[in-house]
């Protein structure tokens, strides 16, 4: 909603009318250093890397963890100490008002040098990053791993990948290492979606928010809609694609990115759609750790896996083997093998999960749903 207003509000006749802009450019770590004294060289200061890296609690003893999280804090201090610059004699250091106050007072008082609170931003802001990179990216990584460490392109094996149009609802007709491929080529442009999101998100707010780019309201089957081209994000996006063409090799399916069509009316139901992947994969790997844990917990619980799925090896197989056939199979409302069908083909079969004949698996593994939720998981 606050999108569209300010679409609004960035007309000629609006911003005339009410005798300011309404909308500035983002803030960002770099904006803020080049504007600084000496910014440039606590960008390339190896302790920043030091002072916002992530702590993993897998695998590591209390002292351990303990001893990390208090690198991080001196490797902050000494950032600040190094670059932060002390006020004059006499002088209060300047109080972070925020970018509401700034604007409210209609100027920036900040000077051009760097002051503790500058560098605790700037600390927490790519710590931030570091952390939304791994919730975006960890999932594709792991699926993408245990597609290559579960099934081989060039044989079948006990879990072929086969799919035929018409046949449990897939709209493709696919052989093994056609599937395979295709299957692996749509994860593959997900992680780099994923890993270029900040990007792609400041493309759209740009796109979004140009005053030469005028929207106009269109029925595109799902009720009126803005439908607006979105020139950046389609760069960016056609980048993306081609690196991903270039690593796999040979395409299957169709290459074609909607954006600015009925389909995709704009950068926002782009944007909106690509940053469900994770609440789509996070889920399905989590599952897929804690099976064997599970297994483990009662004589009972393991009698009901070994009877229902011969084993608990089995039972995950079969959820890899259904999730990469059916979950890539062209099916669902505007479905297909373009960039596009294939996230909707996968919102396709969460909206199934429950039909699935190993869904008690999910539910003993603690799955409560694809919209974030895992009971007893701490990883996403």
């Amino acid at each position: 909603k606050l999108m569209h207003l300010l679409q609004d509000a960035v007309k000629e006749e609006v911003a005339r009318a009410v005798g300011f802009e309404c909308v500035s450019g983002v803030k960002t770590v770099a904006s803020m250093l080049h504007a600084k004294r000496r910014g440039d060289d606590l960008l390339r200061d190896p302790l920043l890397m030091a002072a916002t890296r992530e702590i993993y609690e897998t695998g590591k003893s209390r002292s351990e963890v303990a001893g990390e999280v208090r690198e991080k804090a001196e490797a902050l201090a000494e950032l600040k100490r190094r670059y932060a610059e002390q006020p004059a004699d006499g002088q209060q250091a300047p109080k972070a008002a925020g970018d509401l106050g700034e604007l409210l007072r209609g100027r920036n008082s900040e000077g051009p040098a760097l002051t503790a609170y500058n560098v605790e931003t700037i600390v927490s802001s790519v710590s931030d990053h570091f952390a939304f990179q791994r919730f975006n990216r960890e999932p594709c990584e792991r699926i993408i791993g245990l597609l290559k460490s579960c099934f081989s392109p060039s044989r079948e094996g006990d879990w072929p990948l086969e799919i035929m149009r018409g046949r449990a609802g897939s709209c493709l007709s696919h052989s093994h290492r056609t599937q395979y491929t295709f299957v692996l080529q749509s994860l593959l442009l997900w992680r780099e979606i994923m890993g270029s999101m900040f990007s792609l998100w400041q493309a759209t707010e740009e796109d979004l928010l140009d005053p030469s780019l005028r929207y106009r309201l269109c029925d595109t089957g799902q009720g009126l809609n803005r439908m607006q081209s979105a020139p950046r994000v389609s760069r960016i996006m056609k980048a993306i694609l081609h690196k991903v063409q270039s690593e796999v090799g040979g395409w299957v399916g169709l290459s074609v990115v909607h954006l600015g069509d009925r389909d995709v009316p704009n950068a926002l139901f782009f944007i909106d759609k690509y940053t469900q992947v994770p609440r789509i994969l996070a889920p399905i790997v989590n599952v897929l750790d804690k099976l064997p844990q599970v297994y483990e917990t009662s004589d009972a619980t393991r009698r009901l896996i070994d009877q229902e799925f011969k084993g608990v090896e089995s039972l995950r197989m079969m959820i890899l083997q259904d999730f990469f056939r059916h979950g890539f199979d062209g099916s669902g409302d505007d479905g297909g093998s373009c960039v596009d069908g294939r996230l909707t083909s996968c919102w396709n079969w969460c909206s199934k999960i429950e039909k699935k004949k190993y869904f008690s698996g999910f539910l003993l593994a603690g799955f409560s749903g694809f919209d974030g939720g895992f009971e007893g998981s701490s990883d996403w």
